[in-house]
């Protein structure tokens, strides 16, 4: 008798909150696995990208593949910028939320879960990547067709391949740093 209440109380409870969990679901399909693993950029490094992008506060950067957060949260810090991050890693997704937290620039940094390939970029008047060169080369279209002429990009460590040579490129303790202005 005793097992017979217990499995009632146990069943009721499951019950009452399926109809919860159900609303709880999250209604897009998983996101695919990254394309590369993530890799801090270095803070010389950060800084050197958004000084050659010229970053100012009427700029809206976003960071594809924005990792634990760094350059947008030191875009909107530091220059004033607003900024948008994407990744597709959820833990990435998370650090980087924190950090804008406790940078203290949350209202001006926004961090998305998404694909970068399929992700609005077109309010974007400087992107910045730390992309390996063929998955720059992937996105170079997407750049060419959704961005404002005038628009920044800036990467580091790899260019686009040899059908679109950087207007700059610059040196950072051992890092190549080179941008491009969306024509």
């Amino acid at each position: 008798m005793r097992f017979r209440v217990v499995a009632s109380v146990l069943l009721a409870a499951v019950v009452s909150v399926l109809p919860m969990a159900a609303q709880q679901a999250p209604t897009e399909a998983p996101l695919r696995r990254p394309d590369i693993h993530w890799v801090p950029t270095p803070p010389a490094v950060v800084d050197a990208m958004l000084k050659l992008a010229d970053v100012k506060p009427t700029d809206v950067v976003y960071d594809l593949g924005c990792g634990d957060g760094v350059i947008v949260a030191t875009a909107a810090q530091k220059y004033g910028a607003t900024a948008v991050g994407i990744d597709i890693d959820p833990q990435r997704v998370k650090e980087a939320t924190e950090r804008a937290q406790k940078m203290g620039v949350s209202d001006r940094v926004e961090i998305r879960q998404g694909d970068l390939f399929e992700a609005d970029i077109k309010d974007a008047t400087v992107v910045t990547l730390y992309l390996l060169q063929s998955l720059n080369m992937k996105l170079m279209p997407k750049l060419q067709k959704e961005l404002k002429p005038g628009t920044r990009i800036v990467s580091q460590s790899f260019n686009m391949g040899p059908d679109w040579p950087a207007d700059k490129q610059i040196e950072v303790n051992g890092y190549n740093v080179y941008m491009w202005t969306v024509k």
